[in-house]
Order: C-alpha cells, then structure tokens, then sequence
C-alpha cells in the first residue's frame, strides 16, 4: 500500500507555540525533493508533549499542505485506547490516508492486549492502520504471532517495525505475505530492510536529507542494489549522528543549520549540546547536505 521514503515530520516551534508557516513549509518542500510520503505526529513530531488541540491541527496542517500530492499517514497513537481512537477519528475526518498506532507505552500489555488495543481501534474507526512496533520507547514488542493475527483484519495494512531485528520483515513476510505493507523505522537499517522483503522506511534523516533517502528507495526499486547500498553509506554518518542525543533533537539542529526551522525542542527535551552540533554539522557536511 504504501512504499520508499516516508519523513517522519518534525513539529517546529516558536516562541513555544507551533510553527505553522514553518511546518508547512516543510510539507512542500519534501513533495518538491521527491519524498514519498509524510507522517506528523509521531515520535519525531514531539507527540507526547503536544496538546490534543495542536496535535490535531499539526495533521491538518500536513494535509492541507500535502494536497493529496503524497500520502499522509497521521500518528494517532496512545496508551490509551479510548485517546487512540479518538484521534483516528480526528485523522479519518481531516482526510489521512492511514493512521500511524503506537504500541501502548507504559502500560506492558500482553500480546493479548495488543490485539484488542489494535482491534478496538479499527473496529472503531474505518481507516487504513499501520502498527508502530517500537520497542526501545514502548517496552513492549508486539510478535509476529499477533501481527499476523491482526493482519487477518481488513484495515491493518502494515507496520513500522522499529525492533532492529533484521530477520523480522523476512518472518512477517513468510507469515502474513507480500501485501502486508513492511516499512523499516531505523534509518540505518533502511536497506537491509528492503532487502529482507520491506517496501520503504519511515525516515528520521528524510528531514535533513529528503532527495537522498527517496534516491535510496529508488535505486532499490530499479534493481540497482550497488547504487543504493553505496548512498546509504555516505549517508551512514548523518543516520547514526542524528540518534547522539534524544530524536528529534540533532534532526531540529540540522534543519535550523539549513534554515528551514528553528531548532526548539520541548522540556524534558533539551537542546543539543556543543559536542552534539559539531557532531551534527559533520556528518551533513559528509552527506553533502551542507557546505
């Protein structure tokens, strides 16, 4: 359903507030450097320290700016069920092409749980869903088992599968088939992803550096595997040095340093440390991001 490079937006800010201009202004500008698909409000967007109103209004930003140009795939995740619901309702009605749904943080439901977390919220709500597996910031790891499970309902289409286990897109595959939309969430893993059966990857370092990560997926799909494996290694250094502190913080830096967005963060957020911007500046500089 859905394939190549996805960015996984940031939220910008001003004066605390939501940088609309700004937010939109990047929504053009990945439709312009050939990004395939846009995601706001997920852990790159600040999520969890946006008000339900803003969060809301950050998906309607996205799709007004979008303009069907590209998909937008609305994170609508909680850990609460009812707050999950609620807020694929609010994408349904803006016009979201899909739902990006976090595994419930927190709350360490079993794999049972999981499944009733997902159901509900399709059962509720009649909109592509696309499961967040992330187990390094939800603490659970939905199995393959219940995936497949999950998969057996007509609006789970696929996953963002963040576990950096690079045996999962070949086992999900082998379980569910080819059509169950696989979409790596580690941008360092983005093609051995592909290479293990996924279709894209909804990229952190799209935001900084949005043709490159499409070229990438590109490459791929025209069988040039050589080609994209020796671009996703000059891209290595910007995907592992956007990760030396907390996500979305050196990737709000690297905008800034390209002008598209101030570098503001939210508490408990901090802003990047000294070591973390010449680190930063490095790597976009080795990229060719940035002169």
């Amino acid at each position: 359903m859905f394939r190549g490079s996805f960015v996984a937006l940031v939220t910008p800010f001003k004066n605390g507030q939501v940088d609309e201009s700004a937010f939109q202004g990047l929504v053009d500008w990945h439709v312009a450097e050939g990004t395939d698909g846009l995601v706001p409000c997920g852990t790159t967007g600040e999520s969890p320290t946006l008000s339900h109103d803003e969060h809301m209004r950050v998906v309607e930003l996205c799709i007004e700016a979008a303009g069907r140009r590209r998909p937008v795939v609305a994170g609508t995740g909680s850990n609460s069920t009812e707050e999950a619901i609620a807020l694929t309702r609010h994408a349904k009605k803006a016009g979201a092409d899909a739902a990006l749904v976090v595994t419930p943080y927190y709350n360490k439901p079993t794999q049972e749980g999981l499944y009733l977390h997902f159901k509900a919220i399709h059962d509720a709500v009649d909109l592509p869903i696309v499961i967040y597996n992330i187990p390094p910031r939800s603490v659970v790891d939905m199995s393959v088992e219940t995936m497949a499970r999950l998969a057996k309902l007509p609006n789970i289409v696929g996953v963002k599968d963040a576990t950096m286990d690079l045996t999962r897109p070949m086992k999900t595959r082998t379980a569910i088939g080819d059509t169950f939309c696989q979409m790596s969430g580690e941008d360092g893993t983005a093609v051995n992803f592909l290479a293990g059966g996924g279709h894209g990857c909804i990229s952190v370092t799209a935001n900084v550096a949005p043709r490159l990560c499409a070229e990438v997926q590109r490459l791929w799909r025209a069988d040039k595997a050589h080609d994209a494996v020796a671009l996703q290694q000059r891209l290595m250094p910007l995907h592992v040095d956007l990760f030396c502190e907390t996500n979305p913080v050196p990737a709000k830096y690297a905008l800034h340093l390209l002008g598209k967005c101030a570098p503001d963060v939210r508490l408990p957020l901090a802003p990047l440390s000294e070591g973390g911007r010449a680190k930063v500046r490095a790597a976009m500089q080795a990229a060719g991001v940035l002169n």
